[in-house]
């Protein structure tokens, strides 16, 4: 048994959902007695190189912890090394002991989109999480419980998280979600008990990253009175923008805000940090750290 919560996954279904969003669904035998504790559950998946069956991974073992297993998977030869990626759980099945995320289809396709065109029945991933390493300061479902209102705004990238908070809205919870889509047909359904507004956007041509459509409407949003909690994520210089403009324009405290740069613009995840990359990962530290004091 592995004391880390590091899974091989195998493909058992793979559907269309929209024009630019397929939705993967993998199970394994180690998904027995799995929950998911919370909405917005991220994990880290590994995808493997080409001509690999599977992602070149380290083996776990009871006595493997973290730290070593990543030096271990940090030394493998960097062509043979499986691409990672942050994504988040949309749906788990306990009946099939089986997990589904959706990934978007960007036009230029990088090698978790290229994985999720080719996908087919069979084909194995590497996951790693949940786990505690990646948790928040404060439960998501704490804040969101707090709220008087809730605002959820984010691009196609940020619809399957913002979905799975949706979906647990408690009865009657005032939320608001805003949407940047390519077009019509890629707006979705949602299912909740909260009382939702949903605002859908359309970029139509322009290219992830390079529409004002969410910022735009953000700014003329009214908001109701009363302690509002925020959900961003997308784009992360977008993402920082809105941060920016609920802190200093409409008065959100920082800590009623919680944010994500799933992508950046020109930039992959396999790049070097930025220097605003490095500055808000100091932020959240600081705030988690905070949050542990208090």
């Amino acid at each position: 048994m592995n004391s880390l919560p590091i899974w091989l996954l195998q493909v058992s279904r793979t559907e269309q959902i929209t024009p630019h969003m397929a939705r993967i669904t993998l199970t394994s035998e180690d998904l027995r007695g799995f929950s998911l504790k919370e909405a917005d559950q991220q994990v880290k998946l590994y995808f493997p190189r080409h001509g690999q069956p599977r992602p070149l991974l380290p083996e776990a073992t009871e006595s493997t912890d973290l730290m070593s297993w990543y030096q271990a998977y940090s030394a493998i030869p960097e062509n043979e090394r499986p691409w990672m990626r942050s994504y988040t759980i949309r749906a788990h099945d306990p009946a099939t002991d089986s997990i589904s995320f959706d990934f978007v289809l960007h036009q230029h396709a990088g090698p978790a989109t290229q994985w999720a065109i080719n996908a087919k029945e069979g084909d194995l991933l590497g996951a790693f999480g949940p786990t505690d390493y990646f948790a928040r300061p404060k439960a998501l479902s704490a804040s969101v419980d707090e709220a008087d209102w809730v605002l959820l705004a984010g691009d196609d990238a940020a619809i399957p998280g913002m979905a799975t908070i949706i979906e647990s809205l408690p009865a009657g919870k005032r939320a608001f979600a805003f949407v940047e889509i390519q077009d019509a047909a890629d707006e979705q359904s949602f299912h909740t008990d909260g009382d939702l507004t949903t605002t859908w956007l359309h970029r139509g041509a322009a290219e992830p990253g390079h529409s004002d459509a969410l910022a735009r409407a953000i700014r003329a949003a009214e908001l109701p009175e009363g302690n509002g909690f925020a959900w961003l994520a997308g784009e992360a210089g977008a993402v920082r923008q809105l941060r920016r403009h609920l802190t200093d324009e409409r008065g959100l405290p920082k800590q009623t805000i919680d944010f994500s740069g799933y992508w950046r613009l020109k930039l992959t995840q396999d790049d070097a940090p930025t220097a605003e990359d490095l500055a808000e990962a100091q932020e959240r530290l600081a705030e988690a750290q905070a949050a542990q004091s208090g």
